[in-house]
């Protein structure tokens, strides 16, 4: 904080801070997405870091910032090196929330770090002592994005979906066990023998249990299954696996699938 003996206007903004060569780059404020990355003929990032030493183990497009209610999340977006958020790495293409002092590395062993921070721009009226604010590290917080939150009717219906896929799939496979001839001759000696009193029902139990064991270690189990009925299972569970996670399937809704239909 900036302790000042008069009075004094503040603005602020936030910025990245990048620590090894103590640059600041401001984040837009009237972007709700803020890519992260290296500039080319085709991509522009809103924050480039090609200018940057070490940048060779940065991704082309590397990280994003989202902004939602006032709320800042970053993800990586599938880089090579990874992003790391107070030298834990993230998952790729999960957000999580930035708070103010989090220390953002692109990249393995903080070669190319920043602090998440608050930019301030003071307009004083007489003179003033001020202490350069000190930046504290929080540590990770997951959430989830509230901009991938999927709808009831998205779920129930891409539950329906993927069970539809499932019963049709097993209506139409079929189950079948070959027996090999040897245990079944075994299982029916072994009834003779009980049935005969003469003969000792040991035995005959003896013949019974190895014809069992050869008919668990000979027998062969086949399925057959519809190859439409497969395909269209599998093309339905696809979509209900879709609904049910992104509330859309192949970047469609609900809302747009309809609308398409009704043309």
């Amino acid at each position: 904080m900036q302790n000042l003996v008069t009075s004094q206007t503040t603005e602020m903004s936030l910025e990245l801070f990048h620590v090894q060569t103590n640059t600041s780059f401001e984040i837009p404020s009237n972007s709700i997405i803020i890519s992260i990355g290296k500039s080319n003929d085709k991509f522009l990032p809103d924050i480039d870091v090609s200018v940057l030493p070490n940048t060779d183990i940065v991704s082309r497009i590397h990280a994003e910032i989202n902004v939602i209610e006032n709320n800042y999340y970053i993800q990586d977006l599938g880089s090579s090196n990874g992003t790391f958020i107070n030298d834990t790495k993230l998952e790729s293409k999960i957000p999580y929330k930035l708070n103010l002092g989090d220390k953002i590395d692109l990249g393995q062993k903080s070669q190319v770090s920043f602090i998440f921070q608050e930019k301030q721009k003071i307009t004083f009226n007489s003179k003033t002592t001020a202490i350069n604010p000190v930046t504290v590290l929080q540590p990770e917080i997951a959430v989830e994005n509230k901009a991938t939150q999927v709808d009831r009717t998205s779920r129930i219906t891409g539950l329906a979906l993927m069970v539809a896929a499932i019963i049709i799939l097993a209506a139409n496979t079929h189950l079948g066990i070959f027996v090999r001839i040897p245990g079944v001759l075994l299982c029916i000696a072994g009834v003779a023998v009980l049935a005969q009193r003469r003969f000792n029902r040991n035995i005959g139990w003896i013949l019974i249990a190895l014809g069992i064991g050869v008919i668990l270690f000979t027998a062969n189990i086949f399925a057959s299954v519809n190859f439409l009925a497969f395909l269209g299972s599998s093309v339905l569970f696809f979509a209900g696996y879709q609904l049910f996670n992104t509330g859309k399937v192949l970047n469609y809704s609900l809302r747009s699938l309809k609308g398409l239909l009704k043309k």
